[in-house]
């Protein structure tokens, strides 16, 4: 067989990345892992015990599934169009990264035991964790009328349990993602935001909205939810051309203090509070939503869309359900500080002045501390409220029957310019603009890395690199086993072996779970190794120096130290530097049934692990053989002088008890397969724990075999052992005379043989 030209090897990886495509790079095993490991050092810092697992699809039909997660896998469709319209493969990266990383936050930070225990509650008609403040009478018909619905039908009580669950995962959205930005500044949290410039970019403005509504296409109800989860998730409102007495500000501003609350405090109570106050505040636009939609919810396919119209809004991801409690925070916070703060007291600077506004006209506040207009109380300092995460218990709602307030004149002339302008620049509230003061206000950030793009591609070009590697490898592995079956059936075996079939196997790719069980039980093995080549490297160092043999009765030099003492030690002799002698190594394990007694099996893995790292540490050839023959004779190649994937020392993870024992082809095979090298020792070991036993090839025929193959050992200059670690140790003995080792202690082979080697390199 020919060595491996790893040149070869390059051009041939070099090729096959470019064409890969993403349908395959997303789904790819490489970048699952890749994803899993980033998933696993970013949760170390919670004491994460378990193993978040990802799961990479291509379902580009399937526009229902972005990303889900049921608090032990996050699946993502990488096929959705919401993915894939973005042209760059980077863009699709960090997509799926701003994704994963949104989930993660619903696994870190949900209480799922709570979401549980509130739709139990809920659905036999009970607030959980307590029932809203009602501040208006209006709110008390409002509850009485939510627990009719519930209490009329099934049908009614899912479509009322599913609308409070998507109001929740509006407000987990917002409290998740502010408690991911605020702990993962770096590689999550440039993905997160990545996602969310996305969706905010893309989310409607209120103008836009209201042309929906007005064409039947988007229900009042919707625009709400669509500005509720505007301010948890970015703290603003995008009102397009609108004015802030619009009913549905209106009703967003009504409901800020409860919002703040949700989205800052990290008991998820407070959010299951602010759910329990939006279904009785916003009760009418939610019965005739749900009454609306009556005859659709009939329809199993158009419920479900119905029910998940949020995340089809706004392309978040779907939620599953999980089973367990939020991690406890490493400090002491108690609260979050999102990241759109900023945002957030601007829109309650608007708010406050749509009160003042609503105060100071002729609609003013009643004895009970209301506008008759239903506007907020001018005296409740919402900034303050907001600051501080309070529900805001004293703020009530104005409902869908608010009166409109004078638009300011400097709003009203904006307004002007804008349309006169075509739209094409839609009006945005924003913050008051502050005039620069002093020589400080050109600010400069010479430490700007970008927006991550650069780590992206660099993510994904590792993960291509190994996809191509494993392909290429995978395939070169399947011509390798291809090639050396060709070579077994080119041997003259002999006439005792004929008729018999020889077959090679060979592990082409080698999965996770190998690798990790490799992992496991390496560590201690591998010790054992470095023992071994570290007398071995003081030996070679020796050799390598040269040096002086003095003290000597006889030679040509005298050594004049030695005079002195008359005893005749007078000579000496100059040891010339020498290499060790070139060596490889073959060996081949007995894998018939009986090697399952007495964890045979086990101690020969253990004892390939341990020479296959010595060989390998010391530069030294090595190939090692497992046989076994049942119909045919299996050849399990583990491991070959010229390791292609470097995965041969994981392979060796399939060394096991087999079947029955064919020794003489087995031996045949692996001598020939030895002779071939030209290295100047070269040293064929046989692991076995008794005779062959094999379709008439036993007894005395199988005795001759053996002995005339250890001399065709000799006639190749190849050196056989048969180490014997079975009860047949007097036959094995008997058949290969000198070149029998006993192994009495399984414990003690590695050493053995290991031994053997060193004697070997020494000669």
């Amino acid at each position: 067989m020919s060595r491996v030209n790893h040149a070869q090897i390059k051009k041939l990886i070099s090729q096959k990345r470019k064409t890969i495509r993403d349908n395959s790079l997303f789904v790819s095993a490489a970048m699952t892992a890749h994803l899993e490991d980033i998933v696993a050092a970013q949760t170390k810092r919670y004491d994460f015990s378990r193993r978040i697992r990802v799961k990479i699809v291509w379902q580009p039909k399937n526009l229902k599934l972005l990303a889900v997660t049921n608090d032990d896998l996050v699946l993502i469709n990488a096929g959705n169009p919401i993915i894939t319209k973005h042209k760059s493969r980077p863009e699709r990266y960090m997509f799926i990264m701003g994704l994963l990383t949104h989930e993660l936050g619903h696994i870190l930070f949900t209480d799922f035991v709570m979401m549980q225990t509130y739709i139990l509650k809920f659905q036999a008609g009970n607030w959980y964790p307590e029932a809203p403040k009602l501040s208006m009478p209006t709110e008390k018909d409002y509850e009485t009328e939510l627990w009719n619905y519930l209490q009329q039908d099934d049908k009614k009580k899912q479509a009322l349990v599913m609308m409070a669950h998507d109001i929740f995962n509006c407000l987990e959205d917002g409290y998740v993602e502010s408690r991911m930005l605020y702990r993962y500044s770096g590689k999550l949290g440039m993905a997160l935001n990545f996602i969310r410039d996305i969706q905010k970019e893309e989310c409607p403005d209120l103008t836009q909205m209201l042309l929906e509504e007005k064409n039947g296409q988007r229900h009042t109800w919707h625009t709400i939810m669509q500005l509720i989860l505007s301010y948890v998730l970015w703290g603003e409102l995008n009102y397009g051309v609108e004015p802030l007495t619009d009913e549905r500000v209106q009703m967003v501003f009504s409901l800020l203090p409860e919002l703040d609350c949700a989205i800052t405090e990290h008991d998820a109570k407070a959010r299951w509070r602010a759910v329990n106050t939006i279904l009785i505040r916003c009760w009418p636009y939610i019965k005739d939503y749900l009454q609306n939609t009556k005859d659709d919810q009939q329809d199993s396919e158009q419920q479900d869309g119905n029910s998940n119209f949020l995340s089809q809004l706004t392309g978040s991801s779907q939620k599953g359900t999980g089973t367990s409690k939020p991690v406890d925070e490493p400090d002491d916070s108690s609260s979050t500080q999102p990241s759109n703060v900023k945002s957030r007291q601007t829109t309650a600077k608007l708010a406050a002045g749509q009160q003042n506004s609503a105060n100071n006209s002729p609609a003013s506040a009643d004895e009970d501390g209301y506008s008759q207009a239903g506007s907020m109380n001018a005296d409740v300092d919402t900034e303050t409220s907001i600051d501080s995460g309070s529900q805001g218990d004293d703020n009530n709602a104005p409902g869908p029957e608010s009166t409109t307030n004078v638009e300011p004149v400097e709003e009203s002339k904006a307004r002007e310019v804008v349309s006169k302008e075509g739209g094409r620049i839609p009006l945005k509230e924003t913050e008051i603009a502050e005039f620069p003061s002093g020589p400080e206000t050109l600010q400069y950030d010479s430490e700007y890395m970008g927006s991550g793009y650069a780590s992206a591609a660099a993510d994904i070009e590792r993960v291509v690199e190994q996809m191509a590697e494993k392909s290429v490898h995978q395939q070169l592995e399947k011509e390798r086993t291809m090639e050396l079956n060709v070579v077994a059936n080119g041997i003259s075996y002999g006439d005792i072996h004929s008729g018999v079939p020889k077959i090679v196997k060979r592990i082409a790719s080698v999965s996770e779970e190998t690798k990790a069980e490799y992992k496991q039980i390496a560590p201690s093995l591998l010790k054992i190794s470095k023992r071994l080549q570290q007398s071995i490297l003081q030996q070679l160092q020796e050799r390598r120096r040269g040096g002086k043999m003095v003290n000597l009765y006889s030679g040509r030099k005298l050594y004049v130290h030695a005079l002195p003492r008359n005893d005749g030690r007078i000579f000496l002799k100059k040891k010339l530097p020498n290499e060790m002698p070139e060596i490889a190594v073959g060996l081949l394990l007995d894998e018939s049934g009986s090697m399952s007694w007495g964890d045979r099996a086990s101690y020969a893995r253990a004892t390939a692990v341990i020479l296959y790292d010595f060989c390998r540490s010391l530069d030294i050839p090595i190939m090692i053989y497992g046989h076994t023959a049942l119909d045919e004779v299996s050849l399990y190649s583990y491991a070959e002088f010229d390791d292609i994937d470097g995965d041969d020392k994981y392979r060796l993870m399939d060394i096991s008890a087999r079947d029955n024992n064919r020794d003489g082809a087995a031996l045949i095979f692996t001598m020939n397969q030895l002779a071939k090298r030209s290295e100047e020792v070269r040293l064929l070991i046989l692991v076995s724990d008794g005779q062959p036993n094999h379709n008439a090839y036993y007894g005395t025929a199988a005795e001759d075999d053996l002995r005339s193959i250890k001399k065709q050992c000799e006639r190749k200059k190849i050196t056989l052992l048969a180490a014997a670690i079975g009860d047949d140790k007097k036959n094995i003995e008997r058949i290969y005379g000198n070149s029998f080792m006993d192994i009495t202690d399984l414990e003690k082979l590695p050493d053995k043989l290991t031994q053997a080697i060193k004697r070997h390199l020494s000669a």
